[in-house]
């Protein structure tokens, strides 16, 4: 059997980098080395892209000393990669692209327009799917057209910052505290805070500029929070709802990642209709927004009224051990690999 070649892309200069690394490992053990060769290509804090030998070396961060570089061409002719080594170029044909790439420079569109300048097949959302969905901003201008309820928000761009007495007069006109303050692109709930007076907010709105020049300050929703993981191309399917269960205020990026007392429940108890609702929705927004491949969308359950509320959809949602994408879908009785073969045959499929 002819085995297909596969460059799995992960690190970059995104705040998730670390998540990245992690996620990558588990996407490369669970690929059946039986049906595909593996070719790695990690890319660092810095922007610099390397070959990646094996997972041990992303486990342990030495990847980082490589010296080899490894880069996507975007020429057609090729599609492939180009190797360099000192001054000697290599070249590795490729038939598709795994990127696990979370965030910035890569959940956004960007390295997805130079898999399509190159002709490479590619897991995940496209080029403006990728785009409009890492923004949270042109997500929910999108989701507004669905009928399908959201937190009433404000949006704030970095430069109004200068004059920080009207922006909170301006959030303060709509939202009553506490409100959520968001960097309009960033994943992981990176720069994420949550205000309870004007000092917090200016506190907020300062730190979520870090991260981007767009800002959602968002009305606090009190309920449930609730995931449901959707896979596929043409005909998509929804998967279970999952809760995720924080023991913190919010499901900070510490909260997902270190806090091990926060937990995932992929099979929690729901009012009648809730799960069947949020599978609906999770599908109708993975079309409004064209999607294609993965994607992780959330909710909340408003706790006085059982209202589903729409929060976001994440299209490379993460691929740790306790990551609600792949657990869903085990619940499902799909496992890891079974999975990771599903997204690979969405990206062998992508161009017919």
């Amino acid at each position: 059997m002819n085995k297909n070649n596969i460059a799995v892309i992960f690190g970059s200069r995104s705040s998730e980098h670390e998540v990245s690394c992690i996620s990558a490992s588990n996407v490369i053990s669970c690929i059946d080395r039986d049906a595909h060769n593996v070719f790695i290509i990690g890319i660092t804090k810095d922007g610099r892209w390397l070959s990646v030998n094996n997972v041990e070396e992303i486990t342990s961060g030495t990847w980082v000393n490589n010296t080899k570089t490894a880069i996507i061409s975007p020429d057609t002719s090729h599609k492939g990669i180009l190797f360099i080594d000192n001054d000697k170029v290599t070249f590795q044909a490729i038939d598709a692209v795994f990127p696990v790439l979370h965030g910035m420079h890569g959940e956004d569109g960007t390295i997805q327009g130079l898999f399509e300048m190159a002709g490479i097949p590619y897991v995940g959302c496209g080029v403006v799917s990728s785009g409009v969905t890492m923004d949270k901003l042109f997500t929910k201008i999108i989701v507004d057209t669905l009928n399908i309820r959201q937190a009433k928000y404000v949006a704030v761009n970095k430069s109004e910052l200068n004059d920080k007495d009207a922006v909170c007069n301006k959030v303060e006109a709509k939202l009553p505290y506490p409100v959520f303050i968001k960097p309009s692109n960033a994943g992981s709930s990176r720069g994420i805070s949550k205000a309870h007076n004007r000092e917090e907010l200016i506190n907020g709105l300062i730190e979520a500029a870090k991260h981007d020049s767009k800002i959602l300050v968002e009305e606090t929703i009190i309920g449930r929070e609730l995931e449901c993981a959707v896979l596929g191309s043409k005909s998509p399917i929804a998967s279970g709802v999952g809760e995720v269960i924080a023991t913190t205020e919010f499901y900070d990026y510490d909260a997902k990642y270190n806090d091990t007392s926060s937990r995932e429940d992929i099979s929690p108890s729901l009012p009648d209709g809730v799960e069947a609702k949020i599978r609906e929705y999770a599908l109708q927004i993975f079309a409004a927004v064209d999607g294609y491949s993965l994607s992780r969308v959330d909710f909340f359950l408003e706790k006085d009224t059982d209202d589903i509320v729409f929060n976001e959809i994440n299209t490379i949602p993460g691929f740790t051990s306790i990551s609600m994408y792949p657990m869903l879908w085990e619940a499902k009785g799909v496992s890891k690999t079974q999975l990771v073969e599903k997204l690979i045959q969405t990206a062998l499929h992508r161009f017919e």
